[in-house]
C-alpha cells in the first residue's frame, strides 16, 4: 500500500532489546519502593560480545570501584563529603521554603539567573514536570518561569522588556558569588527595576543563593537588603542540585524537595556502612563507571552519547553533560559527552551513529510512552498505519526501533528505563550520575571536584573587558 511503512527488517545480530518491564538482563533493577515507590532499570547486556567490550576488562574495572565505594560509605557516615549527606538533610529546607515564598509572592514571572551548575539542575527539575519549554504558558496558579543561563544580550533585553517588572522576581545563583556572567545579569536586572521606578522595592524582587563570606554577590545583596540562602561551601556547583540551588527552584515549581532527596537517598542505601562490604555489582553507578572507562580504554570509544526519548529528560542530559565533561576532562583524560534527543535526532545524528566511526558508547533513556498524548484521526487509506495511534505510540515504536537498530549494527548500548520522571526518580537518577562520575574519575585517576583548565579563559575575558576602559 502506498504510504505504508516498510516491514521491519530483523536485526542482523538476531538480538533485540528486551523491555525491562518484562525481563531483566545483565544490569541493575534499582527499586526504592521502601522509600518512594519508584524504580529505574539499567541494562548493559548489549555492551558485550564480538567486536564489543570484553567482559573480563569490565569485571576488572568494576572490582576496582570497591575501595572507592568503601571510602564513599565512610564519607557518608563521617560527613567528609557533604554531597552524600544532602539526601537525608531536612534542616536546611525551612530557609529554602522561606526564600521560595518570598519569590512567589504576587509574582507573574520568576526569572532564574545563573549558569552551569547554578542553573542546569533546576532546568532539569522544571522540565521533568513540563515547566521548561520554548513556549510555556503559565501553569494554573503559577507564574511563568524563565531560565537565563547563557549570557546573551538580546535574550536578556527581550525578557526584561517583555515582562511586567512590577510583578517579576529574580533568583540569582552563584556558588562563588563572583561569576561574571551572573553578576552582569543581576546588575542589569536591578538597573531595569530602578529605571522603572522600583528602586526602593529591590529587595522584594530578588533572592540570592551564594557561599558565605565576602563575595561580590553577597555584597550586592547586602546593599539592597536582598534575602540570601547559603550555598554549602564544600559542595561543588555542578554537584549542587540537591542543595538550595535545586531545592529553592523545586519549591517554586511545585515539586516536593523531600521526594527529590528521598529518591537520591535511596540510591545511597547500599553504601550504608552497617550493611557490610559494598558490592560494586549492586551499585548501578559503579556499573556505569566501569562500563564507560572500559569502553574508552579497550574499544577506543572516547565519546559518550546520552540520548533520552521524550522532551522531559532533555535538560537532564544537558546537566549530565556539564557534570561529566568538567569533572573528568583533565590531564589528557576523560571522554566527550554528546547529547542527543529522541526521536528528533534520528533525523540528524543517527546516520553518524550507524554509518560513522565506531568511537561511541550509547546510553538511551526510555520512558513509558505508548498510549500517551493525542490520537491521530484520518480516513486516508495511505495513512491507515497511523490512524488511531497516539503520538506516544509512534514515539515508543521509534525508541524501540533505534535501540534494536544500534544493537543489530554492533554498537555498545546501555539502556535506562523509567516509568516517568517524577520527583523521586529524578532525584535517584541525579545521584546515580553524580556517583558514576566520581567513580569514573577514580578509575581514570583524576579529581572529580576541580576544574583548573577553565580559569585561564576567565582571566583572559576579564582582561579583555578591562581593555575597553571607562
Amino acid at each position: 500500500m502506498a504510504g505504508a511503512p516498510p516491514p521491519r527488517a530483523p536485526p542482523r545480530s538476531g538480538k533485540t532489546w528486551q523491555d525491562p518491564n518484562r525481563r531483566l538482563v545483565l544490569g541493575c533493577l534499582f527499586r526504592v519502593s521502601d522509600r518512594c515507590g519508584m524504580a529505574y532499570r539499567q541494562d548493559i547486556s548489549h555492551c558485550f560480545g564480538d567486536g564489543l567490550l570484553a567482559r573480563a576488562e569490565y569485571d576488572r574495572l568494576l572490582a576496582q570501584t570497591q575501595p572507592r565505594l568503601a571510602q564513599l560509605a565512610a564519607a557518608r557516615r563521617d560527613g567528609s563529603l557533604p554531597l552524600l549527606q544532602l539526601p537525608d538533610a531536612r534542616d536546611d529546607l525551612a530557609a529554602c521554603e522561606q526564600l521560595a515564598a518570598h519569590l512567589m509572592r504576587d509574582t507573574s514571572a520568576l526569572v532564574f539567573l545563573g549558569t552551569g551548575g547554578s542553573s542546569l539542575g533546576a532546568q532539569a527539575l522544571a522540565q521533568s514536570i513540563d515547566l521548561y519549554r520554548p513556549i510555556a504558558p503559565a501553569a494554573q496558579g503559577k507564574p511563568r518561569f524563565h531560565f537565563l543561563d547563557n549570557l546573551d544580550p538580546w535574550a536578556m533585553d527581550s525578557v526584561l522588556s517583555d515582562l511586567d517588572l512590577r510583578s517579576t522576581r529574580f533568583l540569582i545563583v552563584s556558588k562563588s558569588g563572583g561569576t561574571a556572567e551572573t553578576l552582569m545579569q543581576a546588575l542589569t536586572a536591578i538597573g531595569r527595576i530602578e529605571a522603572a521606578g522600583g528602586g526602593k522595592y529591590i529587595k522584594h524582587h530578588f533572592g540570592v543563593i551564594t557561599e558565605p563570606g565576602d563575595r561580590p554577590l553577597r555584597r550586592l545583596a547586602a546593599q539592597y537588603d536582598i534575602p540570601v540562602v547559603d550555598h554549602p561551601p564544600r559542595v561543588g556547583g555542578r554537584y549542587a542540585v540537591l542543595t538550595a540551588v535545586g531545592m529553592v527552584p523545586a519549591i517554586c515549581l511545585g515539586l516536593d524537595p523531600v521526594a527529590i532527596r528521598t529518591g537520591a537517598a535511596a540510591l545511597l542505601d547500599p553504601l550504608d556502612p552497617e550493611a557490610g562490604a559494598v558490592e560494586p555489582a549492586a551499585i548501578p553507578a559503579a556499573e556505569g563507571a566501569a562500563l564507560s572507562v572500559a569502553a574508552a580504554r579497550t574499544l577506543a570509544q572516547p565519546m559518550q552519547v546520552f540520548m533520552p526519548y521524550g522532551d522531559r529528560l532533555e535538560r537532564f542530559a544537558m546537566w549530565h553533560r556539564q557534570l561529566w565533561a568538567e569533572s573528568l576532562g583533565k590531564q589528557g583524560k576523560g571522554t566527550t559527552p554528546v547529547t542527543a534527543l529522541g526521536p528528533v535526532d534520528q533525523h540528524s545524528q543517527l546516520q553518524l551513529y550507524l554509518g560513522g566511526p565506531r568511537d561511541k558508547l550509547y546510553t538511551i533513556f526510555t520512558q513509558s510512552l505508548a498510549g500517551a498524548g493525542p490520537r491521530a484521526v484520518t480516513d486516508d487509506p495511505d495513512l491507515a498505519w497511523l490512524s488511531g495511534r497516539t503520538i506516544g505510540d509512534l514515539a515508543d515504536a521509534e525508541q524501540r526501533a533505534t535501540i534494536d537498530t544500534l544493537i543489530a549494527n554492533g554498537r555498545p548500548l546501555r539502556t535506562i528505563a523509567i516509568d516517568r520522571p517524577d520527583a523521586p526518580t529524578i532525584g535517584a537518577l541525579m545521584m546515580h550520575f553524580m556517583l558514576e562520575t566520581i567513580l569514573a574519575a577514580d578509575l581514570l585517576g583524576v579529581d572529580p571536584f576541580d576544574q583548573p583548565a577553565v580559569e585561564e579563559g576567565k582571566q583572559r575575558a576579564r582582561a579583555y573587558l578591562a581593555e575597553l576602559g571607562g
